[in-house]
């Protein structure tokens, strides 16, 4: 299409728009009929400690929001001439997990507890062994009944609880609804009923009895919908709230808000059984679409859904790029102290590449990039570190490499469980998000990460905000009975699979060599959280 074409069909409401709540990054995708991008906006935030507690404050929701959908609007002002006024539909994620509550009158309970909080952990394994399945620390659930074990005041107050992406849905709509991957990283889900597990509904309403609280679970959570549901309408006020400028009307459909897990899924085209994707960025996971249960559960494996419902194992880990950005950044000051300016995506490429001529083990370099707790290896608390003996070789191509591997050190932890212990085939695993911004290099460290190919599309760098527009464009296009894998095959990817890299046998055998130097030095990281205070 060309401009004048993009910006009739824009001024039409022929477009479908997503935007994503990133740990980093909010941002805003605009495509078209095509399902293919035609303009985007961003906004740069991050989260806070305070009082021990990983947050960001709703009022930095609404501002970022409302920046993020103003470059969008600036954006295709400049490029096509057009004010938006409308969309054909449109949806909203955020990261996954995590704790927000309101009372009776829809006012804030307690600070917004994030997926980054490693705080539940009695919560977590309690609620693990009463319903005979795992539920994560960072899990919805895990945070209310953890507040209940504080005794917290609060708890008898909550009307509704929710997530990130429900809470943006509820507060532009009306709607207390939620889509079926978010939901799963809330309350587990029966994937035969598509809804909330009632059994283990059941169960905790009996766990909490004796404390008579003035409800019950079910009350407080919010509706479960799949992947082409009908969610609600952009409201006017909610309209008001977006567009700060009055130009966007009300009344525009919109889609289940969903999880960052489940729009990774549909930006990769990985919601068919045997296929996953992995998403690497501030923090790093896998989702893997099972042909057949695990044989148990397992602490490092969360089991989450597609979009669409049907059942995912997810190992999800807190950190991934955090440090290897700081290390990227540090040597920007090292360079810009003799002079030279440099461009970040040339560094970023330069060093990136620079460690495909490291060592495939790293050169018995150690690193840790826990800036947070990380569950998978069994720590609360983190300390980025870096360890070498006298004898390794350090040099930059190793350091460099050592610190991609180590963004991939606890994701590969889980992936083993499901390879090698559950025997899970996968015939392709999809990478996205900014660890494979760089051509070929974070790809090829997965690929010898989890032993498997690793296909990464020139889509890659859009990432959730794309996926969320994409669910959007399904409920607004499908046809009947058409299923999202079928949706998305055909009418978004058009069988391209994107470039694939198979893993090197050489890559491989070192990255092993890597992670048992990696399990040995887990005893020097323990320290370091319990010595640095």
């Amino acid at each position: 299409m060309d401009v004048r074409s993009i910006g009739e069909a824009i001024k039409n409401g022929n477009t479908a728009l997503g935007i994503e709540f990133g740990s980093t990054r909010i941002k805003a995708v605009l495509i078209d009929a095509q399902n293919q991008p035609i303009a985007s906006g961003s906004h740069d935030w991050e989260n806070h400690l305070k009082n021990n507690i990983w947050t960001y404050p709703l009022e930095e929701v609404w501002s970022g929001l409302q920046d993020c959908y103003a470059n969008l609007k600036k954006e295709v002002k400049e490029k096509y001439g057009v004010t938006i006024t409308t969309f054909g539909a449109m949806g909203f994620s955020a990261m996954m997990h995590g704790y927000l509550a309101f009372d009776e009158k829809d006012e804030q309970l307690a600070e917004f507890r994030t997926w980054r909080n490693t705080i539940t952990e009695q919560a977590s394994e309690e609620l693990s062994k009463v319903f005979q399945f795992h539920i994560p620390q960072r899990w919805s659930i895990a945070h209310l009944y953890q507040a209940i074990l504080n005794g917290e005041e609060h708890v008898k107050d909550v009307r509704f609880f929710t997530t990130l992406a429900g809470y943006i849905h509820w507060q532009l709509t009306g709607e207390k609804a939620i889509g079926i991957g978010d939901a799963a990283g809330m309350f587990p889900i029966d994937s035969a009923t598509k809804d909330w597990d009632v059994n283990m509904i059941g169960q905790f309403d009996q766990l909490v009895e004796a404390k008579a609280f003035p409800w019950k679970l079910e009350e407080l959570l919010p509706k479960v919908l799949v992947a082409g549901d009908a969610a609600g309408v952009l409201t006017e006020a909610g309209a008001k709230l977006l567009d700060t400028e009055g130009d966007l009307q009300a009344g525009i459909p919109v889609c289940p808000p969903e999880g960052d897990a489940g729009t990774g899924m549909a930006a990769t085209n990985s919601v068919a059984v045997r296929t996953g994707n992995v998403s690497a960025g501030t923090s790093v996971f896998a989702m893997a679409v099972l042909e057949n249960p695990l044989s148990k559960p397992y602490d490092e494996i969360d089991m989450v859904t597609t979009p669409a419902g049907d059942p995912v194992a997810m190992v999800h880990c807190n950190n991934c790029t955090s440090d290897l950005n700081a290390w990227v950044n540090l040597l920007k000051e090292c360079v810009e102290a003799f002079g030279v300016k440099v461009d970040m995506n040339t560094l970023f490429g330069t060093l990136y590449n620079k460690a495909l001529e490291g060592d495939a083990d790293c050169g018995g370099l150690l690193a840790y990039n826990y800036f947070s707790g990380e569950h998978i290896t069994g720590f609360e608390a983190g300390r980025p570190m870096f360890v070498r003996k006298p004898e390794s070789k350090f040099n930059l191509a190793n350091f460099m490499r050592v610190h991609l591997s180590t963004s991939l050190g606890a994701l590969k932890t889980g992936m083993d469980i499901l390879t090698k212990q559950e025997h899970v085939e996968l015939d392709k695993m999809l990478g996205h998000g900014g660890l494979f911004k760089t051509k070929g290099v974070g790809q090829r460290i997965l690929a010898a990460a989890i032993d498997t190919p690793v296909y990464v599309m020139e889509t890659a760098g859009e990432g959730g905000a794309w996926g969320i527009a994409l669910l959007a464009s399904y409920m607004l296009n499908k046809e009947e009975g058409e299923s999202l894998t079928s949706y998305l095959a055909q009418k978004v990817f058009g069988g391209e699979e994107g470039e694939r890299m198979d893993p090197v046998a050489s890559d491989v055998e070192g990255f092993e060599a890597f992670m048992q130097n990696y399990k040995k030095g887990l005893a020097i990281e323990r320290a370091a959280v319990e010595s640095l205070r």
